[in-house]
């Protein structure tokens, strides 16, 4: 029981403290879960990003879902859910309640335009980490697909689908050993 109340505030924790959506979460769920905690390894964190990544719904959740089923199943999963929901659950219900009166409060929008670079920071710092370890020719291809989907609207399920395969041709061709 106690494990299980470990999982839910540490996602408790993270929910409350991020803003700018799931991508902004990736680090402070990074520090957590393989640095203080010591659920995941690096690599196997690497490959839960690329799985939450590709399953439909917010990669926070996802995430969430996938640590917490690992250490305590589907018990784990719901506690973690929770812990990373109700914080922005409950925010947005007090801002849907209150929202006419601080729609146009110069103070609120202030405050949401000043965490704006801390947003982009967080959303950024986990890709600088996803690139330790990557050959430079893999970093300059990221790059080139960002910029296919981000320039000419290309969908990025193509572009996972093709990489998956792309991935596992190279793998047969090295005789099943991941460089």
């Amino acid at each position: 029981m106690l494990r299980l109340w470990e999982i839910f505030w540490t996602f408790l924790k993270i929910g409350a403290f991020t803003f700018g959506g799931g991508y902004a979460m990736i680090p402070l769920i990074q520090h957590e879960v393989v640095a203080r905690h010591k659920w995941l390894s690096e690599r196997e964190f690497i490959d839960l990003l690329t799985i939450a990544q590709a399953a439909p719904g917010p990669i926070s959740l996802n995430t969430a879902v996938f640590v917490g089923y690992k250490q305590l199943r589907y018990l784990g999963a719901l506690s973690a859910i929770l812990g990373v929901v109700i914080p922005s659950f409950t925010i947005i219900l007090v801002v849907a309640l209150f929202f006419t009166e601080m729609r146009h409060n110069s103070i609120v929008d202030a405050a949401f335009r000043g965490m704006r670079p801390a947003v982009v920071a967080l959303i950024v710092a986990p890709i600088v980490g996803l690139t330790k370890g990557m050959h430079w020719w893999l970093i300059a291809l990221s790059a080139v697909v960002a910029v296919v989907v981000w320039h000419f609207g290309f969908s990025p399920i193509w572009l996972l689908i093709a990489g998956a395969i792309a991935g596992v041709l190279w793998a047969t061709k090295q005789g099943g050993k991941v460089v």
